[in-house]
């Protein structure tokens, strides 16, 4: 008998990084579910979907991501990222589904000089991360049967995202500025799919009774904006002059992390996860947009 996941978010990166990978999976009775069929903005859409709808796994995808943006509409964040983790974790608990969301590294200030580590001390600087934190904090106090995995700077073959701004504009312009003072490690919507792949046929450790687990997935190495465009248009053959400035040049509405590496050790060694190094998913990235 099949093990029935349910992915939402669908039209998202990672949505649609899951869609690519999941036909390599038997066994799975995959369900991509779109925002106009179960809104997690709505709470009375999401319980009319799942009164007719019941799931082994549930794969949380969806999130409001417009880190910007969500500085004037909090309300809207935090249906989506507190408010809808919060009524998924009570639907999970209630079906005795396993419910796997995803969360982000802007939890953290970004003020500390080491990877951070899954217990580390969280103080989101943005409306979006206190709403994502908000979502955690949510799924932790219903306890269902699952795990949370934060992660940054998602990028993919799909929707919208700086490597694929950054291949327009690189075509577009013959110079371009990007910041240098945010450090972290970009990570290919592909392999945090098949991490998460891993751990639902790793038969997701329970932690009935106990505290949702919380684990770090990026890509190895560590890297600047700066240098995660310098890689791409080297990779990608792009001409385009580029010039380091620091944030203070490129003021924005929600103020992100200064530095958000995330230590991996513990979903690799819980799930035997192998993590590919940053600049070789970038190239495996250019190589699904058929750039060479």
């Amino acid at each position: 008998m099949q093990t029935s996941i349910l992915v939402t978010g669908a039209n998202g990166q990672l949505g649609q990084s899951l869609q690519k990978i999941a036909a390599y999976y038997s066994g799975y009775q995959f369900t991509f579910v779109q925002r106009n069929e179960m809104d997690l903005s709505e709470a009375t859409s999401i319980s009319a979907y799942f009164q007719t709808h019941h799931f082994d796994i549930i794969i949380n995808c969806a999130a409001y991501t417009a880190v910007d943006k969500a500085e004037t509409e909090s309300a809207l964040a935090e249906a989506v990222n507190h408010h809808a983790v919060k009524q998924l974790a009570d639907i999970s608990k209630a079906q005795d589904s396993v419910l796997i969301h995803i969360s982000t590294d802007y939890v953290f200030d970004g003020m500390q000089h080491r990877p951070y580590a899954e217990n580390d001390m969280v103080s989101p600087q943005s409306v979006y991360g206190a709403s994502k934190l908000q979502g955690e904090q949510a799924m932790q106090a219903v306890a269902p049967n699952g795990c949370i995995i934060r992660t940054s700077w998602v990028y993919s073959e799909f929707g919208n995202n700086f490597l694929k701004t950054m291949l327009k504009l690189g075509g577009q312009r013959d110079a371009l500025t990007v910041i240098f003072d945010q450090v972290g490690t970009p990570t290919y919507a592909t392999d945090l799919a098949q991490a998460i792949m891993q751990i639902v046929q790793g038969k997701h450790k329970s932690n009935k009774g106990g505290l949702v687990p919380v684990y770090h997935y990026s890509n190895e190495g560590v890297c600047s904006w700066y240098d995660f465009a310098t890689a791409i248009f080297s990779m990608a053959n792009i001409s385009c002059a580029l010039s380091p400035i620091e944030t203070k040049d490129y003021p924005t509405p929600a103020k992100r992390p200064h530095y958000s590496l995330l230590n991996k050790a513990k979903i690799k060694q819980d799930y035997a996860i192998e993590i590919p190094y940053w600049r070789d998913s970038v190239q495996a990235c250019l190589s699904a947009l058929s750039i060479k």
